[in-house]
């Protein structure tokens, strides 16, 4: 089994971030963000096919996961939405990367979004699993059809302490679970689960998950040096750059979303496919597929 290794370094905005580069340096760039509850290693079969291909792959992180660490102390363990795309903009910046074809999932799905909305010209194309992935806050407390609100137990139990305490207690098998739930069609093996598991022992991580899960129901304030950007994402600005999206067909968590409903947010060429038999770790379960669909949008951009 493959392990992203070694690991580079590098400050970016208000974190020291660990991340895995492959590919020529001179390549056309991808930063592949991964989701929760896995890791960097999401990406360990997307990751060579791409480099082989002649792009430069960067494969990060997310604040709360594996190497990455906080600079300060005192700076918020937010997990919002503009801080996961601050982070990846900061990232950019850090490696004095231009534009790059983002792609990702769940929170790295968001962070991608969120930099291809507020930042276009920094995205070359977009890769995202469920589409359009910016949270609209002020219509959160909207129920959803019951059979979507029973998978969504896990945000409601980390709404309250005895939520906090579970993923404290025993944050192994809580992520392991929702693997599972989330996609039911995937037979992992022990060793792929510990693998990304390791990266969950950060000592941030449950503070990013618990403000991640109630700062995106209006529970809890976001990070004050943050406010624009979330000011800026509650307008649910549209995607200009050109996009493919996914849904898995499967999805446990994320049912297949009905491409019309997102179509209004992407006012550049889109791409929107569904694919049977896969949850909602996509690249993992179908890493050729995603990779197909990240080369696409290079050769478009990078000819």
């Amino acid at each position: 089994m493959e392990t992203m290794a070694p690991l580079r370094t590098v400050v970016a905005g208000v974190l020291e971030v660990a991340y895995f580069e492959a590919g020529p340096a001179d390549g056309p760039v991808v930063l592949l963000m991964h989701g929760f509850p896995y890791d960097i290693h999401a990406y360990a079969e997307v990751a060579p096919r791409l480099a082989e291909a002649g792009c430069r792959v960067v494969v990060p992180y997310l604040r709360g996961y594996g190497a990455t660490r906080f600079l300060d102390a005192s700076t918020p363990r937010s997990g919002e939405q503009a801080a996961l795309g601050a982070d990846l903009l900061a990232l950019l910046d850090a490696l004095a990367i231009d534009r790059a074809v983002l792609a990702g999932y769940d929170w790295g799905g968001r962070a991608a979004c969120v930099v291809a909305a507020l930042w276009p010209k920094r995205c070359a194309g977009l890769v995202s699993l469920n589409s359009y992935n910016v949270q609209n806050i002020a219509k959160s407390m909207e129920p959803d059809r019951p059979e979507n609100e029973a998978s969504l137990w896990y945000q409601y139990y980390f709404h309250n302490e005895r939520g906090r305490a579970g993923l404290s207690r025993d944050r192994r098998a809580l992520c392991r679970l929702l693997w599972k739930l989330w996609s039911p069609t995937w037979a992992f093996d022990d060793a792929s689960f510990e693998r990304s598991a390791a990266a969950f022992d950060h000592p941030d991580f449950v503070d990013v998950v618990i403000h991640s899960y109630r700062h995106r129901f209006g529970l809890v304030a976001g990070d004050p040096a943050l406010a624009d950007i979330e000011r800026r994402l509650a307008a649910q600005p549209p995607i200009s750059v050109p996009a493919i999206t996914f849904d898995g067909a499967d999805d446990g968590v994320r049912p297949a979303a009905d491409a019309a409903k997102h179509a209004r947010f992407f006012t550049g060429p889109r791409s929107h496919r569904v694919v049977p038999g896969v949850g909602h770790n996509m690249p993992q379960e179908v890493p050729a597929v995603f990779a197909d669909a990240v080369l696409e949008l290079v050769q478009q951009r990078f000819p």
